[in-house]
């Protein structure tokens, strides 16, 4: 079945328009609330979003949705992608729903659910809910006296915020600290800077000011340069820069230099396997992860295991093999000893944790290996057949034969665009360039 609803991170789109509509978002609602109504107790999902305009249109479409099939709806208004998880397990409900479009401007939106567990939906469920989606609307209708009902939970708010602390050594506090936060005007705007105030650090908040139109619109992780600036402007110790849904985070050092995930990952990594608390002596990541970062676990005795793009590969290939730390290069951080999802807050709380330990700069705690040269370029192509050209291919197999061991070729058409991307990396940045440059001109020769 062909998957028209669900992307790789749950139902994303332009609001208003398909499939991004109160209609579709309602029958979502009934679809994905009809699979998990399983037995004849009272069944409960709970919902929280983003603060995009459209929230409150989707919202109340997915209410509707789900009392409709019998569910009872508990409410939490803007909070965090990886709070949804949690209090999806802390309340025992048979569902989560984050309302949200991540890192992605105001004009788009998304659906994100979450089974009872916590984790995002597999494949299989996914294309069941779709089958229901496009089905009969009447079969799943409850009788009158099984429609749900709706509450708004006040506190779930400060339920996070005690649950983020907690990750937070005990031993240690933020007193005397200077952090920047950048909330991106989204889903963590009061969130994260409370949770570090109540640690003890002297907080700076950026991007808290969501009025419907700005969430990530020049701030959060996706534009850090105003964490960065700010950093400098201070004389802050850390930035810390969250999206939209606050599962990914970009750190600044001191000097308002960019840390990315990478190097985010390098540091948790060695903080964990110091204390003897990394699982299965390694970490996950996905292929777009430097060589960098493998070279460098690999000093420590650490493996650098790979996956497809996408923290949902990231999650599924730690739960298979038992790893406790994985992730993106472009931030979002899985700690599974904490949540079941990216959750941008708890990692910088994790660096939080090693700067205030070891009392040395943010500069010296992560910049643990120097990037190999990468080089990304973007294709667009109709389609991905483009790949299974002959003279594609073997521009490939040249690149990929020239790179050697000192350097790797990725070539993947892209989720949600229709571009393949192109990646290379290695220590010759010149011979880097050329095997990518190959590649560009062989798949835009049979893209013209």
């Amino acid at each position: 079945m062909v998957r028209e609803f669900f992307g790789t991170d749950g139902i994303r789109g332009k609001s208003n328009s398909w499939p991004m509509t109160a209609e579709i978002a309602m029958r979502a609602g009934m679809a994905a609330g009809s699979v998990f109504t399983r037995g004849q107790h009272r069944h409960r999902v709970v919902i929280g979003k983003d603060t995009r305009l459209s929230g409150y249109m989707i919202e109340p479409a997915l209410v509707a949705g789900f009392t409709s099939v019998g569910m009872d709806v508990f409410q939490f208004g803007p909070l965090p992608t990886p709070a949804v998880a949690m209090l999806t397990r802390s309340l025992r409900a048979d569902l989560g729903v984050m309302i949200s479009a991540s890192h992605n401007a105001y004009h788009d939106n998304g659906i994100k659910l979450f089974g009872p567990d916590g984790y995002k939906l597999s494949d299989e469920v996914e294309a069941e809910i779709e089958r229901l989606i496009q089905g009969e609307i009447e079969p799943l209708l409850a009788e009158p006296d099984r429609l749900g009902r709706a509450k708004r939970i006040e506190d779930a708010q400060a339920r996070y915020i005690e649950f983020a602390k907690r990750t937070f050594p005990r031993t240690l506090s933020l007193e005397g600290m200077r952090v920047v936060i950048d909330c991106a005007n989204g889903a963590a705007y009061k969130v994260a800077p409370a949770a570090l105030w109540e640690l003890g650090a002297e907080v700076f908040e950026i991007g808290v000011d969501p009025d419907g139109f700005n969430i990530n619109k020049k701030c959060g992780s996706t534009h850090p340069q105003l964490m960065c600036d700010k950093v400098r402007e201070l004389r802050a110790d850390i930035g810390i820069a969250l999206d939209g849904d606050a599962d990914r985070v970009i750190i600044a050092d001191e000097r308002g230099e960019i840390v990315d995930g990478d190097q985010l990952m390098a540091l948790i990594a060695k903080a964990w396997h110091h204390d003897a608390r990394l699982s299965s002596s390694g970490i996950v990541a996905t292929i777009m992860s430097n060589l960098g970062l493998e070279r460098y676990l690999g000093s420590l005795g650490l493996s650098l295991e790979r996956t497809k793009v996408g923290d949902r590969y990231v999650v599924e290939h730690m739960r298979k093999h038992g790893f406790n730390v994985g992730g993106e290069q472009s931030g979002h951080i899985v700690l599974s000893d904490f949540s079941t999802t990216g959750d941008g807050l708890i990692a910088g709380l994790q660096v939080l944790g090693v700067v205030a330990q070891t009392g040395k700069p943010v500069s010296e705690n992560c910049k643990l290996f120097d990037p190999l040269p990468q080089i990304l370029e973007n294709v667009r192509c109709k389609s991905r057949s483009a790949l299974d050209d002959k003279t594609v291919r073997e521009a490939i197999a040249d690149a990929t034969a020239r790179l050697g061991e000192s350097g790797r070729l990725v070539i993947r058409p892209s989720g949600t665009e229709p571009v393949i991307r192109v990646m290379g990396e290695g220590d010759d940045e010149s011979l880097v360039k050329s095997a990518v440059g190959d590649v560009v001109t062989a798949l835009q020769g049979v893209a013209a």
